[in-house]
This record gives structure tokens, sequence and C-alpha cells, in this order.
């Protein structure tokens, strides 16, 4: 599969020939799907907790006498049912992650990189550097190039000026080949890789 080599700014630099197990294969929703539940479910916190009815403060003292009272027979006012008392069955500290298969996960990522390519949403480019760490260059460039809304790829060395010239840009964000993932790649428009992401990618999957 042949694939057309740009410039950031969107002039032609020649192409190159892209593997069909990775760009080439029929884009199949359920598996990125399956991946995008994954790494949302792995990143969420997890952190929320009510207190449960052995831990709000409370007399255990027994309201009302157990029989006569017409009353229910409670035991102490740290019930669910009153005010200031225990939730019942509410959420404690816990991981909201789940297992998923390594091979699952690297077919979900070729998927969605298949599906970027069919729907022409996928740019290579040579390089993606600066000349100087200036955030006004570096975003009429991606103007030009008519990247508004862009996931970029680098090798696994990210060029220092445009790192810091692009992370203030709305919209666009920079990643080492490394840290490519379904999710971003699922949240941008356009994805565009470098030569060298392309390289590192093929060098992964062979």
């Amino acid at each position: 599969m042949e694939l057309e080599v740009k410039t950031l700014d969107g002039g032609a630099a020649g192409s190159i020939t892209v593997s069909d197990e990775i760009f080439g294969l029929e884009p199949r929703a359920d598996l990125i799907h399956r991946v995008v539940r994954w790494q949302l479910a792995k990143r969420q916190a997890g952190t929320h907790k009510t207190l449960g009815r052995s831990e709000v403060t409370g007399s255990t003292k027994k309201i009302v006498r157990q029989k006569g009272s017409g009353g229910a027979r409670h035991g102490n006012k740290k019930a669910p049912q009153f005010r200031g008392g225990g939730r019942a069955f509410g959420p404690v500290v816990r991981d909201h992650g789940h297992d998923l298969p390594k091979k699952v996960r690297a077919l979900g990522l070729k998927h969605v990189l298949s599906a970027k390519a069919k729907t022409a949403s996928l740019i290579v480019v040579e390089d993606v550097k600066a000349a100087e760490a200036k955030t006004k260059a570096v975003k009429d460039r991606l103007l030009k190039g008519g990247l508004t809304n862009a996931l970029i790829i680098d090798g696994a060395e990210l060029d220092r000026n445009f790192q810091l010239a692009s992370r203030n840009i709305p919209n666009v964000d920079l990643l080492p080949v490394q840290g490519i993932n379904v999710y971003d790649i699922m949240r941008a428009n356009t994805l565009v890789l470098t030569k060298a992401a392309v390289s590192a990618l093929e060098e992964r999957f062979k």
C-alpha cells in the first residue's frame, strides 16, 4: 500500500510504501471499541467512597423498645433510612480496570490505523521539527496543512522546539511512537505520522 508523503504545511514530499497488515485491514469496530473501553476503564481513578453503616458517627443505643411502640425494630440511628445514617451499597475504593489480551490490543491499534487510512484521515509527513520554539510559527504551518484537530506521532525522540511550540495549540497533541494508543487516535480528526513513526510501527508489528 502506497501513501503520499507531505510536509507539515501541506506540500508534497514524495511517497512511502506501508504494510497492508497494519494500514490496509478492513476496520473492525468491535475490536476498536474493546480497546477504547479497556483504556478508559484502566485510567479511571476509582477513588469514590461513601461511609457505610459501620463507618458513620452515631450512637448505637436502641432507639425505642423492641415491642409495643408500633414502630419498626431499629437497633440504632446509623441505619441507612435515617438522616445522617450510613449509605447502603455505596461506592467503595476499587480498581475499574479489566484484562484484555495483548493480541487484541495490538489488533485494535492496527484496525484503528487502517480505519484512519481508509477514511483519508491519515497523513504521513517527512518530519516534525521547528527551527525555534515559537507557537505562532508552528500554528501557521499546521493551518496551512489544514491540521486544526490532529494527533501527531513522531519517532522515539521528539524535537524539543516543536514539542514546546505545539503544546499550547488547542486540539493538537504530540506523542512519541511508544505512546501511540487507540483512544487518542479516535479522538483526533486527523492522524499525522512521521516517516520515523511508520518505520517504528512496522518494526513493532513485524
